[in-house]
Protein backbone atom coordinates (compact mmCIF):
# COMPACT_ATOMS: atom_id res chain seq x y z
CA UNK A 1 0.00 0.00 0.00
CA UNK A 2 0.86 3.21 -0.73
CA UNK A 3 -0.55 6.86 -0.14
CA UNK A 4 -1.09 9.50 -2.34
CA UNK A 5 1.09 12.53 -1.59
CA UNK A 6 -0.90 15.98 -1.77
CA UNK A 7 0.73 17.04 -4.83
CA UNK A 8 -1.11 20.85 -3.99
CA UNK A 9 -3.45 22.86 -2.25
CA UNK A 10 -5.82 25.40 -3.01
CA UNK A 11 -8.86 27.70 -2.48
CA UNK A 12 -11.90 27.90 -4.61
CA UNK A 13 -12.64 31.65 -6.09
CA UNK A 14 -15.04 33.39 -6.07
CA UNK A 15 -16.64 33.48 -9.48
CA UNK A 16 -20.34 34.49 -11.10
CA UNK A 17 -21.65 32.19 -13.85
CA UNK A 18 -25.28 32.16 -15.50
CA UNK A 19 -27.22 35.05 -15.65
CA UNK A 20 -25.35 35.99 -12.34
CA UNK A 21 -25.12 33.24 -9.85
CA UNK A 22 -22.19 33.96 -7.31
CA UNK A 23 -20.11 30.37 -6.70
CA UNK A 24 -16.92 29.58 -5.83
CA UNK A 25 -14.92 27.84 -8.14
CA UNK A 26 -11.94 24.99 -7.70
CA UNK A 27 -11.02 24.29 -10.90
CA UNK A 28 -12.39 24.96 -14.69
CA UNK A 29 -10.75 26.48 -17.92
CA UNK A 30 -7.22 25.99 -17.00
CA UNK A 31 -4.80 23.16 -18.18
CA UNK A 32 -7.02 20.15 -18.70
CA UNK A 33 -4.50 17.52 -17.83
CA UNK A 34 -4.27 18.76 -14.80
CA UNK A 35 -7.52 17.11 -13.47
CA UNK A 36 -8.35 14.62 -16.71
CA UNK A 37 -10.69 13.05 -17.12
CA UNK A 38 -12.19 16.43 -15.08
CA UNK A 39 -12.34 19.44 -16.65
CA UNK A 40 -14.23 22.14 -14.41
CA UNK A 41 -15.73 21.97 -10.62
CA UNK A 42 -18.06 24.50 -8.78
CA UNK A 43 -19.70 24.60 -5.18
CA UNK A 44 -22.63 26.67 -5.90
CA UNK A 45 -23.69 27.68 -1.97
CA UNK A 46 -25.43 30.84 -1.04
CA UNK A 47 -27.52 32.25 1.24
CA UNK A 48 -28.84 35.03 -0.60
CA UNK A 49 -31.52 34.37 -3.32
CA UNK A 50 -30.84 37.16 -5.02
CA UNK A 51 -27.13 36.29 -5.76
CA UNK A 52 -28.62 32.50 -7.27
CA UNK A 53 -32.20 32.56 -8.44
CA UNK A 54 -31.21 33.95 -11.76
CA UNK A 55 -29.31 30.24 -12.52
CA UNK A 56 -28.03 29.32 -15.76
CA UNK A 57 -30.51 30.07 -18.14
CA UNK A 58 -30.71 28.28 -21.89
CA UNK A 59 -27.22 27.30 -23.08
CA UNK A 60 -25.72 24.12 -25.65
CA UNK A 61 -23.51 21.73 -24.14
CA UNK A 62 -21.39 19.43 -26.29
CA UNK A 63 -18.68 16.52 -25.60
CA UNK A 64 -18.81 16.52 -21.99
CA UNK A 65 -20.90 15.05 -18.71
CA UNK A 66 -22.00 17.57 -16.09
CA UNK A 67 -22.38 16.16 -12.88
CA UNK A 68 -25.16 18.09 -10.30
CA UNK A 69 -25.06 17.17 -6.62
CA UNK A 70 -27.35 18.82 -4.24
CA UNK A 71 -26.67 19.11 -0.80
CA UNK A 72 -29.66 22.30 0.33
CA UNK A 73 -32.52 24.06 -1.86
CA UNK A 74 -33.25 22.43 -5.07
CA UNK A 75 -32.09 22.92 -8.88
CA UNK A 76 -35.17 22.93 -11.47
CA UNK A 77 -34.05 22.15 -14.76
CA UNK A 78 -35.26 21.40 -18.28
CA UNK A 79 -33.73 20.80 -22.26
CA UNK A 80 -34.51 20.90 -25.63
CA UNK A 81 -35.56 17.68 -25.75
CA UNK A 82 -38.43 17.99 -23.29
CA UNK A 83 -36.92 16.62 -20.47
CA UNK A 84 -37.20 18.46 -17.14
CA UNK A 85 -37.62 17.95 -13.29
CA UNK A 86 -36.57 19.18 -10.04
CA UNK A 87 -33.63 18.15 -8.22
CA UNK A 88 -34.03 18.42 -4.54
CA UNK A 89 -31.62 17.79 -0.99
CA UNK A 90 -29.23 14.85 -1.81
CA UNK A 91 -30.14 13.97 -5.23
CA UNK A 92 -28.11 13.85 -8.32
CA UNK A 93 -28.33 14.43 -12.13
CA UNK A 94 -25.61 12.90 -14.59
CA UNK A 95 -25.87 14.49 -17.95
CA UNK A 96 -24.53 13.04 -20.88
CA UNK A 97 -24.31 15.76 -23.29
CA UNK A 98 -23.13 14.30 -26.03
CA UNK A 99 -24.00 15.50 -29.55
CA UNK A 100 -25.91 18.61 -28.13
CA UNK A 101 -28.14 19.42 -26.03
CA UNK A 102 -29.52 23.21 -24.73
CA UNK A 103 -30.68 22.93 -20.99
CA UNK A 104 -31.45 25.45 -18.31
CA UNK A 105 -30.46 24.84 -14.64
CA UNK A 106 -32.40 27.23 -11.95
CA UNK A 107 -31.55 26.90 -8.38
CA UNK A 108 -34.53 27.57 -5.78
CA UNK A 109 -33.38 27.80 -2.31
CA UNK A 110 -34.86 26.66 0.86
CA UNK A 111 -37.15 28.46 2.70
CA UNK A 112 -34.54 30.36 4.97
CA UNK A 113 -33.13 30.91 1.21
CA UNK A 114 -30.02 28.34 1.29
CA UNK A 115 -28.82 26.82 -1.51
CA UNK A 116 -25.73 24.42 -2.03
CA UNK A 117 -24.62 22.36 -4.55
CA UNK A 118 -21.97 21.16 -6.89
CA UNK A 119 -21.08 20.49 -10.25
CA UNK A 120 -18.19 18.66 -12.11
CA UNK A 121 -17.70 18.29 -15.71
CA UNK A 122 -16.26 15.43 -16.72
CA UNK A 123 -14.84 15.06 -20.15
CA UNK A 124 -15.90 12.00 -23.11
CA UNK A 125 -13.54 10.61 -25.33
CA UNK A 126 -13.17 11.21 -28.91
CA UNK A 127 -15.25 7.74 -29.42
CA UNK A 128 -18.03 9.44 -27.25
CA UNK A 129 -18.05 12.91 -28.54
CA UNK A 130 -21.14 12.86 -30.73
CA UNK A 131 -23.28 9.82 -28.90
CA UNK A 132 -26.70 10.18 -28.03
CA UNK A 133 -27.77 13.01 -25.09
CA UNK A 134 -29.25 10.88 -21.74
CA UNK A 135 -30.15 12.13 -18.29
CA UNK A 136 -29.72 9.89 -15.00
CA UNK A 137 -31.52 10.87 -12.10
CA UNK A 138 -30.70 9.62 -9.04
CA UNK A 139 -33.12 10.60 -5.81
CA UNK A 140 -31.52 10.97 -2.77
CA UNK A 141 -33.30 7.42 -1.04
CA UNK A 142 -31.53 5.41 -4.17
CA UNK A 143 -28.05 6.49 -3.01
CA UNK A 144 -26.27 3.98 -0.54
CA UNK A 145 -24.62 5.36 2.00
CA UNK A 146 -22.44 2.94 4.60
CA UNK A 147 -21.42 3.93 7.99
CA UNK A 148 -18.32 2.30 9.61
CA UNK A 149 -18.14 1.10 13.44
CA UNK A 150 -16.07 4.58 14.10
CA UNK A 151 -18.44 6.77 12.80
CA UNK A 152 -17.08 6.99 9.74
CA UNK A 153 -19.81 8.11 6.91
CA UNK A 154 -20.00 7.68 2.82
CA UNK A 155 -22.54 8.42 0.52
CA UNK A 156 -21.38 6.35 -3.05
CA UNK A 157 -22.92 8.37 -5.98
CA UNK A 158 -20.80 6.54 -8.44
CA UNK A 159 -18.12 3.59 -8.51
CA UNK A 160 -17.83 0.83 -5.71
CA UNK A 161 -16.52 1.29 -2.75
CA UNK A 162 -16.53 -0.96 0.73
CA UNK A 163 -18.76 -3.77 -1.18
CA UNK A 164 -21.37 -1.02 -2.14
CA UNK A 165 -22.17 0.11 -5.67
CA UNK A 166 -23.43 3.33 -6.55
CA UNK A 167 -26.38 3.97 -8.93
CA UNK A 168 -25.49 6.17 -11.71
CA UNK A 169 -23.40 4.24 -14.05
CA UNK A 170 -22.18 4.07 -17.66
CA UNK A 171 -20.07 6.76 -17.71
CA UNK A 172 -17.18 7.33 -20.08
CA UNK A 173 -14.50 8.20 -17.37
CA UNK A 174 -15.86 5.12 -15.08
CA UNK A 175 -15.47 7.56 -12.10
CA UNK A 176 -15.28 7.23 -8.00
CA UNK A 177 -17.75 9.79 -6.45
CA UNK A 178 -17.91 9.62 -3.03
CA UNK A 179 -19.25 12.13 -0.13
CA UNK A 180 -17.11 11.13 2.91
CA UNK A 181 -17.74 12.33 6.55
CA UNK A 182 -15.03 11.35 9.29
CA UNK A 183 -15.41 12.32 13.23
CA UNK A 184 -13.53 14.47 14.99
CA UNK A 185 -9.70 13.33 15.91
CA UNK A 186 -10.36 10.37 13.20
CA UNK A 187 -7.64 9.10 10.90
CA UNK A 188 -8.93 7.23 8.31
CA UNK A 189 -7.61 5.67 5.23
CA UNK A 190 -9.06 5.07 1.66
CA UNK A 191 -8.35 3.33 -0.64
CA UNK A 192 -8.21 4.33 -4.53
CA UNK A 193 -6.91 2.77 -8.04
CA UNK A 194 -3.81 3.31 -8.52
CA UNK A 195 -4.43 4.60 -11.94
CA UNK A 196 -7.04 6.88 -11.41
CA UNK A 197 -6.57 11.05 -10.84
CA UNK A 198 -7.50 12.02 -7.73
CA UNK A 199 -9.03 15.15 -5.78
CA UNK A 200 -11.07 15.90 -2.95
CA UNK A 201 -12.81 19.11 -1.73
CA UNK A 202 -13.39 19.95 1.73
CA UNK A 203 -16.40 22.00 2.14
CA UNK A 204 -17.52 21.04 5.91
CA UNK A 205 -14.79 21.17 8.74
CA UNK A 206 -11.43 20.45 8.47
CA UNK A 207 -8.40 18.23 8.87
CA UNK A 208 -5.33 16.78 6.96
CA UNK A 209 -4.04 15.08 4.16
CA UNK A 210 -1.21 12.76 4.85
CA UNK A 211 1.63 13.28 2.18
CA UNK A 212 3.69 10.49 1.98
CA UNK A 213 6.92 12.42 2.11
CA UNK A 214 5.92 14.06 5.79
CA UNK A 215 3.78 11.43 7.53
CA UNK A 216 2.57 13.77 10.54
CA UNK A 217 -0.86 12.18 11.58
CA UNK A 218 0.30 11.03 14.69
CA UNK A 219 1.54 14.38 16.06
CA UNK A 220 -1.72 15.28 14.85
CA UNK A 221 -3.84 12.96 16.32
CA UNK A 222 -2.70 13.95 19.76
CA UNK A 223 -2.99 17.60 18.98
CA UNK A 224 -6.87 16.95 17.98
CA UNK A 225 -7.52 14.75 20.70
CA UNK A 226 -6.47 17.49 23.20
CA UNK A 227 -7.76 19.93 21.26
CA UNK A 228 -4.82 22.21 20.76
CA UNK A 229 -4.44 21.70 17.05
CA UNK A 230 -3.60 24.96 15.24
CA UNK A 231 -6.84 25.01 12.75
CA UNK A 232 -4.63 27.23 10.25
CA UNK A 233 -2.52 23.63 9.27
CA UNK A 234 -5.53 22.21 8.38
CA UNK A 235 -7.38 22.23 4.85
CA UNK A 236 -10.58 23.06 5.83
CA UNK A 237 -13.73 24.85 4.06
CA UNK A 238 -13.81 25.22 0.15
CA UNK A 239 -10.09 24.07 -0.54
CA UNK A 240 -8.92 21.82 -2.71
CA UNK A 241 -6.67 18.52 -2.60
CA UNK A 242 -5.10 17.10 -5.69
CA UNK A 243 -3.19 14.01 -5.14
CA UNK A 244 -0.15 12.06 -6.58
CA UNK A 245 0.08 8.32 -7.61
CA UNK A 246 -0.61 5.55 -4.74
CA UNK A 247 -3.51 3.28 -3.76
CA UNK A 248 -4.45 5.40 -0.67
CA UNK A 249 -5.80 8.91 0.61
CA UNK A 250 -5.44 9.17 4.53
CA UNK A 251 -7.25 11.89 6.19
CA UNK A 252 -6.84 13.35 10.01
CA UNK A 253 -10.28 15.16 11.01
CA UNK A 254 -9.64 18.28 12.62
CA UNK A 255 -11.45 18.84 15.77
CA UNK A 256 -15.05 19.45 14.05
CA UNK A 257 -14.20 16.22 12.01
CA UNK A 258 -14.07 16.76 8.39
CA UNK A 259 -16.81 16.30 5.47
CA UNK A 260 -15.07 15.90 2.09
CA UNK A 261 -16.08 14.84 -1.43
CA UNK A 262 -13.33 11.97 -3.01
CA UNK A 263 -13.40 12.22 -6.67
CA UNK A 264 -11.22 10.05 -9.22
CA UNK A 265 -11.50 9.17 -12.60
CA UNK A 266 -9.18 7.08 -15.66
CA UNK A 267 -7.39 9.86 -17.55
CA UNK A 268 -8.31 10.05 -20.95
CA UNK A 269 -5.28 11.06 -22.23
CA UNK A 270 -6.55 13.24 -25.50
CA UNK A 271 -6.13 16.44 -26.92
CA UNK A 272 -8.72 18.69 -25.71
CA UNK A 273 -10.28 22.05 -27.59
CA UNK A 274 -12.43 24.02 -25.35
CA UNK A 275 -15.05 26.82 -25.96
CA UNK A 276 -17.35 27.22 -23.29
CA UNK A 277 -19.58 24.14 -22.43
CA UNK A 278 -18.74 22.92 -25.43
CA UNK A 279 -15.75 20.62 -25.46
CA UNK A 280 -14.23 18.76 -28.18
CA UNK A 281 -10.72 17.24 -29.84
CA UNK A 282 -9.97 19.62 -32.28
CA UNK A 283 -9.98 23.08 -33.21
CA UNK A 284 -11.86 22.21 -36.38
CA UNK A 285 -14.72 20.45 -34.41
CA UNK A 286 -15.05 23.43 -31.76
CA UNK A 287 -16.01 25.36 -35.15
CA UNK A 288 -18.25 23.16 -36.53
CA UNK A 289 -20.19 23.16 -33.15
CA UNK A 290 -20.59 26.78 -33.90
CA UNK A 291 -21.71 26.46 -37.37
CA UNK A 292 -24.10 23.69 -35.75
CA UNK A 293 -25.74 26.50 -33.58
CA UNK A 294 -25.47 29.15 -36.25
CA UNK A 295 -27.82 27.27 -38.77
CA UNK A 296 -30.04 25.14 -35.67
CA UNK A 297 -28.34 21.63 -36.47
CA UNK A 298 -27.03 21.68 -33.05
CA UNK A 299 -29.55 19.39 -32.00
CA UNK A 300 -29.20 16.07 -33.31
CA UNK A 301 -32.40 13.75 -34.09
CA UNK A 302 -32.83 10.63 -32.41
CA UNK A 303 -31.14 7.69 -34.31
Amino acid sequence: MSIRPVQSLSTARPHIEGAGVHLHRAFGFGDPELSDPFLLFDDFRNERPEDFQRGFPWHPHRGIETITYVLSGSVEHGDSLGNSGTLGAGDVQWMTAGSGIMHQEMPKGTASGQMHGFQLWANLPASLKMTAPRYQDVKAGDIPEIIDDDGTRVRVITGSFWGRRGPVDGIAADPQYLDISVPAGLRKTFRIDTYRRAFAYVFEGAGRFADASAPSGVLLEKEVMGQEVNIRDLSGNRTLVRFGTGDEVTVQAGPQGIRFLLISGAPLQEPVAWHGPIVMNTREEIQQAMKDLRNGSFIKPAQ
